[in-house]
Formats: C-alpha cells, sequence, structure tokens
C-alpha cells in the first residue's frame, strides 16, 4: 500500500497543477500523510530549475501550516485522532517519554523532526498534546523545514538530476549528522 501511495504523489509531479499537489502534500504530510514533500520537490526542481525557490517556498509555508493541523490534533484529539496515527507508526510507547520530558526539549524536537528522516508528524501532534509554546513550535518548525527544503531546492538548483540520488539516499543521514554536530556543539558551549 505504501508503494502505491509512493507512486501516486511521484505521478503528481509532472502533473499541470503540481503546485498545488506539493501544496496539498506538504500540508497533510506534516500531520498524517506517509510521504514527505521531497518525493515531490525532487523531480519538479529538476524539470524546472528556475522555480527551485517557489517550490521550496511552496513546500515550506504548507508544511507548516500542516503542522498547525498537527498540533490541533495534539491539543484538541490526541484520544480520538492522535493516539490512532501515532500507534500506525509504531510511536505509541514514545508519547509517554515524549509526554514527560518534551517541552524542556521540545525547539530540539520541531528542529530534528523537520529536517531529519524523523516523523515530523510525530513531533506536531506530540507538540499540541504536550502544550509547547506555540510560538516556539510555529518558529522552529519555519526553521526546520525551511532549512530542509531550501537546502534541496539549492543543491537540485546548482547541480541538477546528477544530485538526485545523494538526495534521496543520503540527505536524510547529512541531515541527522548536521543536527547531532549542531546538538554537541550546543552541548559542549554549555560546559565551558
Amino acid at each position: 500500500m505504501l508503494r502505491k501511495i509512493y507512486d501516486w504523489t511521484l505521478s503528481k509531479a509532472d502533473h499541470p497543477q503540481a503546485l498545488w499537489v506539493l501544496a496539498f502534500v506538504s500540508f497533510i504530510e506534516s500531520s498524517v500523510f506517509p510521504i514527505p514533500p521531497d518525493v515531490l520537490m525532487i523531480p519538479m526542481i529538476i524539470a524546472r530549475p528556475s522555480r527551485a525557490w517557489r517550490i521550496a517556498a511552496v513546500a515550506l509555508v504548507a508544511s507548516v501550516l500542516g503542522g498547525l493541523l498537527g498540533y490541533a490534533i495534539g491539543a484538541f484529539a490526541m484520544d480520538t485522532i492522535g493516539d490512532p496515527i501515532l500507534a500506525s507508526l509504531g510511536k505509541t510507547e514514545a508519547k509517554v517519554i515524549f509526554d514527560e520530558r518534551f517541552n524542556d526539549k521540545g525547539f530540539w524536537a520541531v528542529l530534528i523532526a523537520g529536517m531529519t528522516p524523523f516523523p515530523y508528524k510525530v513531533i506536531t501532534i506530540m507538540s499540541g498534546a504536550t502544550g509547547m509554546n506555540l510560538t516556539t513550535f510555529v518558529a522552529t518548525s519555519i526553521l526546520a523545514r525551511g532549512l530542509r527544503f531550501f537546502i534541496v531546492a539549492f543543491l537540485l538548483w546548482k547541480f541538477g538530476a546528477p544530485i538526485r540520488e545523494f538526495i534521496e539516499k543520503r540527505l536524510g543521514l547529512m541531515f541527522t549528522l548536521f543536527v547531532i554536530l549542531l546538538v554537541g556543539g550546543v552541548s559542549l558551549l554549555k560546559f565551558l
């Protein structure tokens, strides 16, 4: 089933209304949809590099707005909607741990999930469920998703199709390593 959803999403990259489809996918991916917007962004930018920044901006705005939907699910419908979504992702046990420590580290959780392969929707829902400060949530979402989408756009704009395999297979790892270095650097500064 996931493969069918992936193939459907990828097929929309050539659609005449691809930007609207990207906005829709970016919006729902932030709260319920399993396929990341990158699947659409990559072929769209390769086909029209001059639109790379517009494509990244659409993904960013729609993703943050979708993140607000995830936040609302967590805040107002955790029992009826949020818990089943987390259960389908196999993250039910993580909820207990998140509830205890989330708001102390909420900025970092949103930043990490927004940039890495960790499902951003889990963090959007948990942010609402734990009552994370909404301003912090939105600002961090803009930072994280903006970095992710605009770095992808820049790489494709600059290097074109040859960078596609790197982005699809290794960029998640690169973002993860970047976040680890960032967190490690900030932690190290606390001790100096």
